[in-house]
């Protein structure tokens, strides 16, 4: 079933294997810029009335607010079956788990007598989360981007998510439900490239958020692409990937049920398997065929898996192997060897990574504490995935006293001048009375401190 890429006789190069050798969907973001232009600019001008045009026009859905009430709120909540809203408070409570001990503590360096610079860790002031709702409500998504914004301090929160034809234009109640659960009360029926405008820009219902996170289809990525610098974002997020790193210990029905739990995501999905053994590789593509009839949503996961993204790519042993998923860079990637864990701590590029058998990404996407919100297309060797981190932003506080900053005026004089920036040493000179900076030679110890005039 899979399509199969023969990469061992192909060895890795000081720079690593060549990327364009390996599988990866078509996401064309720059393609769909100019049409999300237009949607963009509509809600700069035309606020909430815009909103309503476009959940007519792409949801084919009539709402006269895009703010839903907080009664609304409350009543999905009531109304949610029991066994999901304990699945959602665990998953809550495992993610605060992990999520409360990234928050990094300020930190002061005493540079010299005198002189400090402070790192302050500072939550930003308002944030948009996106929750998409297309072919899958995604009430986990809602766990994923609340949960480390919250604990990173953040004051104000509003989540955004596609009004929903069956269900009054409002969104789905379990994305209600799980939001009401996290104490979120701000939830808008947008969707799409004209949800993030809206947090770029604000509506007579939405103030303007400073930055947005979470993930949506390419015209969600279109318009982060278009709105950064007005708003800042998390990262474009393409169709999700999983990867399997394995070897012939592996047991070929886990894998093959791990590249079918992340191809019913979308046709555009990825499930590659990179292994050594060819046995392994027979009998994946054996468990494929007898396990994908059986799914629910077996058109979806058969087109994803046979896609040009989706294979198997053979290698000459693990080392090679590392070197493979380390240039694809896989938004999810599991490790299913022989001392997995040894393997997996020699990983560089990934999203996250799962150790052994008993770790499926699926874990990962609801109830292991991690966040699922994870960079795609390769982005994982330069990106991160959403943390604490993402909703903070470092400050430097410099304190210098007078005889900390004139043990080292004579070196920023120096450079002022070297930069041809004469200004930036009269700006330090100009607190000695204008008096020559002395000391340009000797120990710090030996340097005079310049007198006022």
């Amino acid at each position: 079933m899979l399509n199969r890429i023969d990469l061992r006789d192909i060895p890795a190069s000081p720079a690593g294997i060549d990327r364009d050798l390996l599988p990866r969907a078509e996401f064309d973001v720059e393609a769909a810029l100019e049409k999300v232009r237009p949607i963009c600019e509509n809600v700069r001008h035309h606020g909430t009335a815009a909103l309503i045009e476009y959940a007519q026009r792409f949801e084919g859905v009539t709402i006269d607010r895009v703010r839903v009430p907080v009664e609304e709120l409350d009543r999905a909540l009531a109304a949610l079956d029991p066994a999901v809203r304990a699945a959602l408070e665990e998953s809550i409570r495992r993610a605060r788990l992990v999520h409360r001990d990234q928050r990094r503590a300020d930190s002061t360096v005493r540079v010299v007598p005198g002189g400090t610079v402070t790192e302050r860790w500072v939550p930003v002031e308002r944030v948009g989360l996106y929750v998409p709702g297309g072919r899958a409500v995604y009430p986990s998504s809602v766990v994923m981007n609340v949960v480390p914004a919250q604990e990173a301090g953040v004051a104000s929160l509003a989540v955004a998510s596609p009004p929903q034809a069956d269900h009054g234009g409002l969104p789905h109640p379990t994305i209600l439900a799980a939001c009401a659960l996290l104490g979120v009360t701000e939830v808008h029926a947008a969707g799409g490239a004209q949800a993030i405008a809206m947090f770029a820009y604000g509506t007579e219902e939405c103030r303007p958020a400073r930055l947005v996170t979470g993930p949506g289809n390419v015209y969600v990525a279109a318009a982060k692409r278009l709105l950064r610098g007005v708003i800042g974002i998390d990262a474009e997020a393409g169709p999700t990937e999983i990867a399997v790193l394995a070897d012939d210990t592996a047991d070929p029905r886990l894998v093959a049920a791990d590249l079918i739990s992340q191809a019913e995501h979308d046709v555009l999905a990825a499930a590659v398997l990179v292994t050594p053994s060819v046995a392994l590789a027979d009998a994946v593509d054996d468990e494929l065929r007898r396990q994908v009839p059986a799914a629910r949503h077996r058109e979806r996961i058969t087109e994803a898996l046979t896609g040009r993204q989706s294979g198997v790519a053979l290698v000459a042993d693990l080392d090679h192997g590392l070197a493979v998923v380390d240039a694809y860079a896989a938004e999810h990637l599991e490790i299913m060897t022989e001392d997995a864990a040894a393997v997996a701590a020699r990983v560089r590029n990934a999203g996250a990574v799962f150790v052994g058998p008993y770790a499926p990404v699926s874990l990962g996407d609801y109830c292991a504490g991690s966040n699922h919100v994870l960079p795609t297309g390769g982005c994982a060797c330069h990106s991160s995935g959403l943390s604490v981190q993402s909703f903070l932003r470092g400050m430097h506080v410099v304190d210098y006293d007078r005889e900390a900053l004139a043990g080292v005026a004579h070196h920023v004089v120096a450079l002022a001048e070297a930069e041809d920036l004469p200004a930036h040493g009269s700006a330090v000179s100009v607190r000695f009375g204008n008096a020559a900076v002395e000391g340009a030679a000797g120990s710090e110890d030996e340097r005079k401190v310049p007198q006022s005039k």
